[in-house]
């Protein structure tokens, strides 16, 4: 393997240069974490790097408010021998792709990223660099994402069609970012309140207290004792589907948001009634557009269906590979 300015190591992705990790996969000594997703942010780190408007979601999900440095999009900082800078990734609120240039060298890496609008956080921004290292969680053709107005559109008939029969529409989705964006798109187009699951509560009111335009919401928990919820929309992470909670709905019809929902088949295996198709990562063409926007001669696909993403872009000429960070750890 090539080491360049990045490698997998131990603890995941590691540059020598800055004597950093991103998005490390056990605690070290000093991270630069794209955004506070539980896959990209773990608790343990001596020092930390983040973007500034994803800092308040952090420290909720992983605490250690001392030992984070905020860091504003576009604004180099020095890190040993490397100049790092963050950028908008358009994933969740305060998400960040990576730029780590020394005088011979640069890389960009993502976490996540979208390049579809989103009302709650900026959007990507693209740099140029010579390798680029891209998550390719959606990383087949099939994965093409349809209009987010359409998808809230469907959203909205399937709660209508859910009031008109009486029945609680419960929308499961992951609590942090997808909610939030789900929120936010339903503002002005639908009357609240929208009911959340005490977990997406308080990662909602950090969205809200930044100033983002949400959907009057209320915790399940306060509703009255005996309230079905009958026409109402309820919304609540995958973990909930099948628990004790969901006993508070009776004869409710269940939807499941995200980008999954592409393949049909999983929404049935799943169990769910509806399957709304909405992703908080890019989609086929947005990988390989971006790919060109980076301008890099060099792509590393890491997060999800690399190879397939690598193979095509060998046929179109350039240098491409997959690297499979988990399997570093475990070496």
């Amino acid at each position: 393997m090539n080491k360049g300015l990045l490698y997998p190591d131990a603890g995941g992705l590691y540059c020598p240069a800055g004597d950093f990790w991103i998005d490390p996969l056990k605690p070290v000594p000093r991270a630069i974490i794209t955004h506070a997703h539980a896959d990209h942010a773990r608790s343990g780190n001596a020092e930390v790097f983040a973007a500034a408007p994803g800092i308040p979601v952090l420290n909720h999900r992983v605490g250690g408010a001392d030992a984070i440095t905020a860091c504003d999009y576009g604004q180099p900082f020095e890190l040993g021998q490397a100049r790092v800078t963050l950028f908008p990734a358009g994933h969740i609120l305060g998400s960040a792709t990576v730029r780590i240039e020394t005088d011979d060298d640069s890389w960009g890496v993502s976490g996540d990223f979208k390049r579809a609008p989103d009302p709650t956080c900026a959007p990507f921004q693209p740099f140029d660099c010579d390798t680029w290292v891209t998550e390719c969680t959606f990383g087949l053709p099939i994965y093409r994402w349809q209009p987010t107005a359409e998808v809230i559109d469907e959203i909205l008939a399937w709660w209508t069609s859910c009031r008109e029969a009486g029945r609680p529409a419960v929308l499961f989705c992951y609590a942090l970012g997808k909610a939030q964006r789900v929120l936010a798109e339903l503002q002005g187009r639908a009357e609240g309140p929208v009911w959340l699951h005490g977990a997406m509560q308080p990662l909602t009111d950090c969205y809200r207290d930044q100033g983002l335009n949400l959907i009057d919401t209320r915790p399940v928990s306060s509703a009255d004792k005996g309230y079905k919820f009958a026409g109402d929309l309820v919304m609540a992470p995958p973990s909930a589907a099948g628990s004790p909670w969901m006993r508070r709905f009776p004869k409710h019809s269940a939807g499941f948001v995200s980008g999954w929902m592409r393949v049909r088949g999983n929404r049935r295996r799943r169990g769910y009634d509806r399957g709304f198709v909405l992703s908080d990562h890019a989609d086929w063409p947005a990988l390989v557009n971006t790919t060109a926007d980076m301008g890099a001669r060099r792509v590393i696909t890491i997060h999800g269906n690399g190879e397939a993403l690598s193979g095509y872009l060998r046929e179109q000429g350039l240098d491409s590979e997959s690297w499979n960070l988990r399997q570093s750890l475990a070496a």
